[in-house]
């Protein structure tokens, strides 16, 4: 008897980018939700039938209230508990125009404060981690540097 198993649920996500810093959110402190408490880009799963395209586009929308110019796929990456569809775009308006509707909060990272994999809420009242596979994604992004 053969078992199969079930297909990974599919994520898209997005790193926005303002000169040479990074919008990234943190998760709410939610023990059931994966890297509760961590910071984190913004993004989630795909509703049935979307692709990662329109998931990532819904996504910022409904978590900042905010369309940016243009999303560029980034990388697709397949494995452990979740496939992950990478986007990259800019963030052409001020961090303060923004709607937090998702999350505890958010804020510019520095290229620094990346490579430390820590950060300072003001919502927190807390240093709180990045998420490990998030810090990975981001310094593989900065050492690639796509065009912008």
């Amino acid at each position: 008897m053969t078992t199969t198993n079930p297909p990974l649920p599919e994520v898209a996500i997005a790193i926005l980018v303002q000169g040479d810093r990074f919008l990234l959110q943190l998760r709410d402190n939610i023990p059931t939700i994966l890297y509760p408490g961590y910071w984190a880009f913004f993004g989630g799963h795909l509703e049935p039938g979307e692709t990662p395209e329109e998931g990532v586009w819904r996504e910022l929308a409904e978590e900042i209230g905010y369309q940016p110019p243009w999303l560029k796929q980034f990388e697709r990456q397949v494995g452990g508990r979740v496939i992950r569809n990478v986007f990259y775009g800019p963030l052409t308006v001020p961090v303060e125009s923004l709607t937090l509707n998702e999350g505890w909060d958010l804020g510019l990272w520095s290229i620094a404060e990346i490579e430390r994999g820590d950060r300072y809420s003001p919502q927190a009242q807390q240093i709180r981690p990045l998420g490990p596979p998030h810090r990975e994604i981001l310094l593989r992004f900065i050492a690639d540097a796509p065009p912008m």
